[in-house]
């Protein structure tokens, strides 16, 4: 655990209901974690609470969600008490959201230049020469090799690896302190996962970020973070550090370390993922 000292967030028991016709369906059932100037993985299936988190934190749910926690702070403040029109402005400038595909996260009509200084402009009072210059630094520090080209792009001529480096640079554009990234490598292929992970590595150490990565891919992982949490049916049913992943104590973690991929070893019959119904309560 961090040094309270250093903590940038802490959840306390963090709720998310939403009402349907047959009750209210708990997506996040009591979350609890701090985290400080590292790389926290949330791993699990889909469906386990891992994006609800993640949207909670950032107050990105539906209007008709219900976020409760008994504590939900960032810094010193508190983002469950905190004004909507103040978290809107700490959305963006302070706390950043990658999500999982830069298809549906880009806006096809406005090229991608626009869309990153549009943000900058947002959270800074600053110039549209100044700001040309701060966006076409922050897509060369993600890797893209000719800036100045794919500034003036649509998100529809640019390939997913190039969208997703677009969005990282959008969410880093201002200099958030705190950074959730929703299965940020999902939609690529291995060989750009890797530099898209190598970009989020080099951030996190130069600029001492806090990084909250989500992903189903528990190797991924275990490999990429420093503490790993595990979700199961909306709650965290195992914490441990990367390190350590392999002393696994759950059944659950047990089972998706079991259900990894093998080579050399005798896997007939293939493992199957067992849930049991008191995994749940």
């Amino acid at each position: 655990m961090t040094a309270p000292d250093k903590t940038l967030l802490t959840v306390d028991d963090l709720r998310v209901r939403f009402p349907t016709r047959t009750g209210m369906v708990e997506a996040v059932r009591g979350v609890s974690f701090t985290l400080g100037r590292e790389r926290l993985g949330i791993v699990g299936e889909s469906g386990s609470g891992k994006s609800q988190t993640g949207r909670a934190i950032m107050g990105l749910t539906p209007s008709q969600a219900q976020v409760t926690a008994r504590t939900l702070r960032f810094g010193d403040r508190d983002l469950l008490t905190m004004p909507a029109k103040d978290r809107r402005m700490l959305r963006g400038k302070r706390l950043a959201m990658i999500l999982q595909d830069p298809k549906y996260s880009l806006n096809p009509v406005m090229t991608i230049g626009r869309q990153i200084v549009e943000t900058l402009k947002t959270h800074e009072s600053i110039g549209r020469s100044e700001a040309r210059t701060r966006v076409l630094a922050m897509l060369e520090a993600v890797q893209i090799s000719d800036p100045e080209r794919v500034f003036d792009l649509y998100p529809h001529e640019v390939s997913g690896g190039m969208g997703q480096r677009a969005m990282i640079a959008m969410m880093l554009v201002c200099g958030p302190d705190l950074l959730i990234a929703d299965e940020p490598t999902s939609a690529l292929d291995v060989t750009v996962q890797l530099e898209v992970l190598d970009i989020l590595d080099k951030l996190v150490s130069e600029r001492g970020m806090g990084l909250i990565f989500i992903s189903h891919d528990l190797r991924l992982v275990s490999t990429f973070c420093d503490r790993v949490l595990v979700m199961y049916a909306g709650k965290v049913v195992e914490e441990l550090s990367a390190a350590n992943l392999h002393d696994a104590q759950h059944p659950y973690t047990q089972g998706l370390l079991n259900c990894l991929p093998q080579i050399g070893g005798n896997r007939h019959p293939l493992p199957v993922l067992e849930r049991k119904p008191e995994w749940t309560l």
